[in-house]
């Protein structure tokens, strides 16, 4: 525990005195991936596939009549297709003829997708476009080993790798910007104005203004092209102020703390018991001793949470 202590210390001081480069704490304004979705079918089951009820059977149906083969729903009986959502996240400056990954859910009754082929899907976007067609065999594994036992992958959810290509690009022509905005991963003043004065320092003008605690402009200079800027200022190191976080694993109750996050003194009375406070104290003591009346990870958090909420704790609680 106290070599985890000095670590994390360490890592604490490393940060706060060499900073970090730009791109790993912002991210550009109009550079970001975009979500796209369709609806449609996997076939080649073994008998795994949706029962025959009427929605399959219609989805079917309709499938179908797109490839001019007209079926009545009620004649269709196999259970060796399944209707699915198919989703995927289409990346910043994707092009015509891109692969990206897909994944496949079932949204039926269907037992298992393993085995199957996705057939052809449009995806579409929010703006109703489509963007990508997918298509392809079903990717599983096999089995998961955990504490000596064997686990089955959840088979109703699975992946088709790189199975769709981009018929769309989002199109931004970032060449001919004169001007760009950079959003800040947080929202603090003072790590807004470090970037502007790192930036305007390096670039030698005034090429960044914060407008808030999370936005700085950007107007490039005159002698380079906008991504060599932009590759230029994301490379950039600043100095991030360093901000305590608390972050808890719910499932394994595991609370990892800088040794300098401490709770100021107080009485915290949760369910049948009683802990009394009488000076500061560390996170971590805080957390061993509620360990040692059998707290559960849910009473940690709920603790800890609460204990933000009247200021007796300042840090951020992060709960994965």
């Amino acid at each position: 525990m106290k070599l985890l202590k000095a670590v994390l210390t360490l890592s604490l001081l490393f940060s706060f005195v060499f900073g970090e480069k730009i791109k790993d704490i912002s991210s550009i304004v109009g550079v970001r991936s975009n979500q796209i979705f369709g609806y449609g079918v996997v076939g080649g089951l073994n008998g795994t596939g949706d029962s025959s009820t009427k929605f399959t059977k219609q989805f079917l149906s309709n499938f179908l009549k797109n490839t001019n083969l007209k079926i009545d729903p009620k004649d269709i009986k196999s259970k060796n297709v399944a209707a699915v959502i198919v989703t995927a996240t289409l990346p910043p400056f994707a092009r015509e003829g891109d692969k990206i990954d897909v994944t496949v859910s079932s949204i039926g009754d269907a037992k298992s997708l393993q085995g199957g082929v996705l057939l052809i899907t449009p995806l579409i976007g929010v703006d109703g476009k489509i963007y990508a067609l997918a298509q392809g065999p079903i990717t599983m594994g096999g089995f998961n080993t955990k504490g000596g036992k064997k686990q089955k992958h959840f088979t109703t959810t699975v992946k088709v790798l790189k199975g769709a290509t981009v018929e769309r690009a989002v199109v931004w022509d970032l060449y001919r910007q004169k001007e760009a905005t950079l959003s800040l991963k947080r929202s603090d003043f003072k790590l807004a104005i470090n970037v502007q004065k790192t930036i305007n320092s390096v670039f030698k003008q005034n090429v960044a203004i914060a407008i808030d605690p999370r936005t700085i402009k950007l107007k490039k200079p005159a002698n380079l092209s906008m991504p060599e800027f932009l590759a230029k200022v994301q490379e950039l190191n600043v100095k991030v102020p360093y901000e305590p976080v608390i972050v808890i694993d719910e499932k394994t109750g595991t609370v990892i703390a800088g040794s300098s996050i401490m709770v100021e003194p107080t009485v915290i009375v949760y369910g049948d018991f009683t802990i009394k406070i009488d000076k500061k104290t560390s996170v971590l003591e805080l957390t061993s001793d509620l360990q040692k009346v059998k707290a559960t990870p849910q009473d940690v958090i709920a603790i800890l949470e609460n204990l933000r909420a009247s200021n007796a704790i300042t840090a951020k609680i992060v709960v994965n």
